[in-house]
This record gives C-alpha cells, sequence and structure tokens, in this order.
C-alpha cells in the first residue's frame, strides 16, 4: 500500500541529490501534481528553487490570479510570466493535436531555459507523473511535459513524481498540508485550452470556451458533484440555431464529465438532468456565437478524457 509519509520523507533528500546543490527552477501549473513537486522541492532546496508560472494564455478563467495568492502565501520565490502571445503565435495555422501538444511543450522549455539563464538555474522540476510517460510511450497521446520536451535542451529534469499515480498524488498533497483548493483540484492538461478547442486555437475561440468552461466547472460545484474532471470544448465548425427571433450560426460546445482513480481508465459520470439543462442555458445564453451544447457520454477506452 502507498505510504505518503514515507515518500515524503524518501523524496525530499532525494530532489537534494539529484540537483546536486545548484539553482532549479520548477513548473508551476498550479495543478495538483506541479504543486506538490514545488512543495517537495520547497521542502529540499529552499531558497535554491525558484517557482516560475508561465501563463500561456490558455489557462482557465481566473487561474493566474489563484495561483498568486496560494503560492505567494506560501513563501514561495514566485515569478510569473505573461508569453500568452508567443504560444498563440507559435500555434498559429496549427491544428493536428499531436502538433498543438509538442509546440506548447517546446515553448514552454524554450521559455524555462530563459528564465533558468537569468537566474542561474541548470535543473528544472517538472510534475511529471505515471500516466504522462505511459501514454506519450505507448503513443496513445504526447504529453507535453515529456512527448513535447525538445531534443537538445540544456536543462536537467527533477521528476520527483513520475512513478506516482493521481490518487497518490493527491495523498501526498495531504500529507504536505497542501489546502483542498489543490489536493482536490480536478486535473487540467499543459496545454490548457489549446487542446479543448478542436482546430487552430484563436483568440476568439479560446475565450469561448474558457468562459464555457467556467459555467460547467461552477454548476458542476454548486450541484455538489464530484467528478474525476469536468470540462467543455469547443468543437469545429457551426451549426444553425434561433436566439431571439433571430437566426443564428454559431459553435458547439462539448460537455464532459468523468469518473476515475488513476486516469489511466474512465467512466462518464451521469449527470442530472437538471445540472445538465442549467448548463447549456448559461452557455447559449451567457456565450455569443454559441448556439448548441451537447453532453459527452463516452468512457475511456475508447475515448480519452480530453478531446485532444
Amino acid at each position: 500500500m502507498f505510504d505518503p509519509r514515507r515518500f515524503v520523507q524518501e523524496a525530499v533528500p532525494e530532489i537534494k541529490v539529484q540537483a546536486g546543490g545548484g539553482k532549479a527552477i520548477i513548473a508551476l501549473s498550479g495543478g495538483v501534481d506541479s504543486s506538490v513537486a514545488a512543495a517537495l522541492s520547497l521542502k529540499a532546496l529552499g531558497e535554491q528553487l525558484v517557482a516560475v508560472f508561465i501563463d500561456h494564455g490558455f489557462m482557465r478563467k481566473g487561474e493566474r490570479e489563484e495561483i498568486e495568492r496560494t503560492f505567494e502565501g506560501m513563501g514561495m520565490n514566485l515569478r510569473v510570466i505573461d508569453a500568452s502571445q508567443r504560444f498563440f503565435d507559435a500555434l498559429r495555422g496549427t491544428r493536428d493535436p499531436e502538433a498543438k501538444r509538442k509546440i506548447v511543450g517546446e515553448t514552454f522549455i524554450r521559455v524555462f531555459e530563459e528564465v533558468a539563464l537569468e537566474e542561474g538555474a541548470s535543473f528544472l522540476v517538472q510534475g511529471t507523473i505515471a500516466p504522462d510517460w505511459i501514454e506519450s510511450d505507448g503513443g496513445i497521446k504526447s504529453h507535453h511535459n515529456v512527448a513535447g520536451l525538445p531534443s537538445g535542451m540544456v536543462l536537467r529534469l527533477v521528476e520527483p513524481l513520475r512513478d506516482l499515480y493521481k490518487d497518490e498524488v493527491r495523498k501526498v498533497a495531504r500529507e504536505l498540508g497542501l489546502p483542498p483548493s489543490i489536493s482536490e483540484r480536478m486535473p487540467f492538461p499543459g496545454p490548457g485550452l489549446a487542446i479543448r478547442v478542436i482546430g487552430e486555437p484563436t483568440h476568439e475561440k479560446v475565450a469561448i470556451v474558457r468562459e464555457a468552461n467556467a459555467i460547467v466547472e461552477e454548476e458542476i460545484r454548486k450541484a455538489g458533484l464530484k467528478p474525476w474532471q469536468a470540462l467543455a470544448v469547443l468543437l469545429e465548425g457551426k451549426s444553425v440555431g434561433v436566439k431571439g427571433d433571430i437566426r443564428d450560426y454559431g459553435y458547439t460546445i462539448a460537455v464532459r464529465a468523468v469518473e476515475s482513480v488513476d486516469a489511466m481508465t474512465a467512466t462518464a459520470m451521469p449527470i442530472p438532468w437538471d445540472v445538465l439543462k442549467t448548463i447549456q442555458k448559461r452557455i447559449t445564453r451567457e456565450i455569443p456565437g454559441v448556439t448548441r451544447v451537447l453532453y459527452d457520454i463516452t468512457d475511456k477506452p475508447p475515448a480519452t478524457i480530453e478531446f485532444e
């Protein structure tokens, strides 16, 4: 049986050994994986650790502000870098999901390398967990922090959570005393909303799916439901709708909620009809340009949790 206390006792000195007394930066996204990696690394490295949050423009609504409040309150040396336009430029014209993940991964690393040079750091700590490299190595989908890493990168990787699954990471988060807003947080992909837009992630489409995703998470929370993951996806193409008494030609949002233990398999969650109808009404009323909302009932397998 996994023992989170023993894991922490072993991981902290191991991080010290891997970093070899050098300065390190941690790729902090605010999700449970990177937050646990950051908390462990802070214990191991103290002032030798710089937490770097890169706002790539594909974060959830209000996420940047929440991350700043949480981690500055923990006494962490936090740097926030707005690289959103750089990521949008890198992804311009890109439609293939694998290409998007790899472009995001490489762009992340190039920004981290620039920060590492400024900080005099030679190590990059990542919150990579077992499903990331299992799915990347198996060709299921490329995770930006595994298959998306460019060749020839100069930073040396430290991955203290590499052999853990999500349920084990949550146990470590609780052991470390991280707040429930982190330890129980729903997973969010590293490429963020870039892969919740099917096709090219333009500013307009990302703004739409950001609002839809916020509505889904809010209504799921208000209903007292606790899925493994709940999300909204902007599908390609448009369909005819009616708003007011006027014909509209708008986008389609797909809503998805699943139950899982370790993310390797997942079951579509039966959301009460009244909750789904509230989500549908809010999305179509509050977000201009959306005329249709669908609910995805597919398990994993055959689908993956994310659409891309």
